[in-house]
């Protein structure tokens, strides 16, 4: 089940936090609990997208994007995921996670979530999102607009992202099975 009351926490805490520029880091914590293990005794994969939804969604409350989105009756969605899994989170870990959006282009915002024990590295997260309405994606520069930012041109992507995105162009869709 989804973890509405951590999520609501998330909400509450970061609600009085100050505000973010686009590209600021977001910082949140968390603890594994019990119900995030998997049969290993580790912070379930799945679990792991979970906790970082804990953090890009006060990430967008503090941009400014839940107002948007709100106001314009969007949605927000997440298009694609390529995920570095590399230290195990056990039950009763802290955990930071650190979310941000790298950039933007003609369809899709690129956000990048890492979570940390300590000084080390758990996990790392390359999302493609997209705000969508009843038509199908809404174009981020019409987003940034309702968010009050006019003419903003995308921070340049490091070379891992775009390399990302360009390798997914070549990926067939529908999957050939």
């Amino acid at each position: 089940m989804y973890p509405f009351l951590r999520m609501i926490k998330e909400m509450v805490v970061h609600a009085r936090s100050e505000p973010l520029g686009l590209t600021d880091i977001h910082v949140s914590h968390h603890i594994c609990w019990p119900w995030d293990l998997d049969i290993w005794m580790e912070l379930n994969n799945g679990r792991t997208l979970t906790i970082f939804d804990l953090g890009r969604i006060p990430l967008a409350q503090r941009v400014g994007l839940i107002r948007a989105l709100a106001r314009n009756r969007w949605g927000l969605t997440m298009a694609g995921a390529t995920v570095m899994y590399r230290k195990r989170v056990r039950m009763f870990d802290r955990v930071e996670t650190r979310s941000r959006a790298l950039g933007w282009d003609d369809k899709f915002i690129y956000l990048e979530q890492s979570m940390w024990k300590g000084d080390t590295c758990t996990s790392h997260v390359l999302y493609r999102s997209a705000v969508t309405d009843k038509n199908g994606i809404v174009a981020p520069a019409r987003v940034l607009s309702a968010m009050g930012i006019e003419d903003i041109p995308s921070p340049d992507m490091p070379d891992w992202v775009t390399g990302w995105i360009e390798a997914d162009r070549h990926r067939p869709w529908p999957p050939e099975m």
